[in-house]
């Protein structure tokens, strides 16, 4: 018979919230500490559901299907994870450029993000720099991701790569960006830290900019 941890790894593959939350309740009932949840109930599963995405088994419906069942676990999990003081991988201000409203891959970035265990700032759609570079301040952000999914907004990434330097911050933290129109050498020629074309790779991306 499965552990509730290995349930909670197999409910998180398949998309079900219901027996993700009810698989970390029992964790928890039975002594089972919260960092060890998060890291092999959840972050572990996220990572098998990134590398069947890149490998063409999984697609986005079973991606988002996943992330939002680890999202309903993290709801039941992240006030132990407080209390017992385990501290996140890092801080993620994340948002689409201003002028753009599209908001499904960056709403999926994020997702895989939280699952690997950092903490998002969404700022949402139609971001201006100044708010970026406010939230970045106020949250003391390691990694800024931008995203666009049309290339009349991507002139607004420039923009927000150079108002975070302006703002004298930039040293200290990590900027990525993604979206339909977007390329690596777009991200050479703005000054960004790196490109991912999905949100696995920006996992991965994430991860090797901070050194995980």
């Amino acid at each position: 018979m499965p552990t509730a941890l290995e349930e909670v790894f197999q409910a998180i593959i398949d998309g079900e919230q219901k027996k993700v939350v009810s698989g970390i309740e029992t964790a928890l009932n039975n002594g089972l500490d919260p960092a060890t949840i998060l890291n092999e109930g959840m972050i572990k599963p996220m990572s098998e559901v990134g590398r069947r995405f890149e490998a063409g088994d999984y697609f986005i419906p079973e991606m988002l299907l996943s992330a939002r069942a680890m999202q309903a676990g993290l709801g039941i999990l992240r006030p132990r994870l407080v209390q017992s003081g385990v501290k996140a991988r890092g801080k993620v201000v994340i948002g689409t450029a201003r002028g753009d409203l599209h908001d499904i891959g960056k709403n999926l970035v994020a997702m895989m993000l939280e699952g690997a265990g950092y903490e998002i700032k969404d700022l949402g759609t139609d971001v201006p720099p100044e708010a970026f570079v406010n939230a970045i301040i106020a949250e003391k952000a390691d990694i800024l991701a931008l995203s666009a999914l049309l290339t009349t907004t991507m002139q607004a990434m420039q923009q927000t790569v150079q108002a975070v330097q302006e703002a004298g911050v930039r040293e200290r933290m990590k900027i990525i960006i993604g979206g339909a129109p977007v390329t690596e050498a777009y991200a050479r020629k703005i000054g960004a830290d790196g490109f991912s074309p999905d949100a696995s790779r920006a996992v991965v991306l994430v991860n090797s900019l901070m050194g995980k």
